[in-house]
């Protein structure tokens, strides 16, 4: 079988992309993913080192990977037993299945000289990471705009969506940075949230503190009489309800900071959580939200639900196979997503509306979802 593979320098195309049952999905894929030993890695054999530190496929494919040359070391073919070192560079040759993201368009708003504005759909990310590299954002436009390179100015988190704006230069990039930091820029969210929101503007000072470990971030409110120092980060926001239908609400939201989950977390905090927001939802919020959808559906939970047509079960194998070409070492084929990936994630009713500086202003359109009726 001829492999041929593919860099950070090959660009997305438009037929890398595949559409079905509203999802986006990427053909598979031949890839170079590079690691350097580190101090902790070192005096392990080579699939030693694999199987503990990737437990996503079996040590018997490992044992085949290094045997044939898919799993080198410094460039070399070594043998199982070989002993790692040091900032060695080892590199893993796979074929790489993207999970799938939402088959929405990435609509450009506006496009100037040295800025591009679009609008941002949930559950695909703003540049490529982890497991995503074509169904990004960044990935998108240039495959089916031709807009590279591009420099993203602020970051939305992969379930949230609208206005994201990129920089066509690093110069322009390093301008609005600056313009972050100094506290020059306004953000606007709009969201859609639990119960009646209170009508009177409501603002929040209360630290936040990250877990990565668990991925999600608790309010931590500071207690003067303890000795302990607070973990969190001082962490505001300014809320205003929008409109209410008495069982939801639309509120904007404005970050003055800007931490990990801080709208999603201080809504939790004042009793009024994102409406689909599963990660932060209270056991009476879920009951409460559309009809129990999760919008922080991790790739491990995933794996208990159907393995619908992402995963191309028997009926859609010969469909696979004209899609893309099987490899027999691969893992996750003949499915076009990795395996554990149901087909059932969905946006967060968080939505970025507006950004504002010195001197401009870009906007984007409500989402379908801040209708209340």
């Amino acid at each position: 079988m001829e492999i041929v593979w593919q860099t950070p320098a090959n660009p997305p195309e438009p037929q890398d992309y595949i559409f079905r049952n509203g999802r986006r999905l990427v053909r598979p894929y031949y890839f170079e993913f590079i690691s350097h030993v580190k101090n902790r890695w070192a005096g392990k054999t080579v699939v030693d080192f694999f199987a503990h530190e990737f437990k996503g496929r079996p040590y018997d494919y490992y044992v085949s990977a290094v045997n044939c040359g898919r799993i080198r070391v410094d460039g070399e073919m070594v043998p199982v037993s070989y002993i790692l070192k040091p900032s060695q560079k080892i590199s893993h040759f796979l074929h790489r299945h993207e999970p799938p993201v939402l088959a929405f368009d990435v609509s450009v708003i506006l496009q100037e000289p040295d800025v591009v504005t679009v609008c941002k759909p949930p559950t695909v990310p703003v540049h490529p990471c982890g497991q995503y590299r074509k169904s990004t954002v960044v990935g998108i436009l240039q495959a089916e705009h031709g807009l590279a390179p591009l420099f993203p100015v602020h970051r939305l988190d992969r379930l949230v969506s609208g206005l994201l704006i990129l920089a066509r230069t690093s110069s322009k990039a390093e301008i609005f940075r600056q313009q972050i930091e100094g506290g020059m820029v306004k953000k606007q969210y709009i969201a859609k949230v639990i119960g009646i929101f209170p009508e009177n503007e409501v603002v929040i000072n209360v630290n936040i503190d990250y877990n990565a470990r668990e991925g999600r971030s608790t309010a931590e409110e500071g207690n003067p009489c303890s000795d302990s120092p607070s973990k969190g980060k001082p962490a505001s926001t300014k809320f205003t309800r929008i409109g209410t239908n008495g069982r939801h609400s639309l509120v904007l939201c404005e970050p003055i900071t800007g931490r990990t989950h801080q709208i999603r977390v201080h809504l939790q905090y004042v009793g009024h959580p994102i409406a689909n927001d599963s990660l932060y939802l209270s056991e009476q919020g879920v009951n409460r939200s559309s009809g129990g959808t999760t919008a922080d559906r991790a790739a491990a939970n995933s794996c208990l639900n159907s393995e619908a047509d992402l995963v191309c079960p028997r009926e859609y194998e010969e469909e696979c196979r004209e899609d893309f070409s099987i490899d027999p070492m691969c893992t996750h084929c003949p499915g076009l997503a990795p395996k554990g990936y149901g087909g059932d994630e969905e946006g967060l009713w968080l939505h970025c509306v507006r950004y504002s500086g010195p001197g401009w202003v870009y906007e984007c359109p409500y989402p379908h979802w801040a209708i209340l009726l």
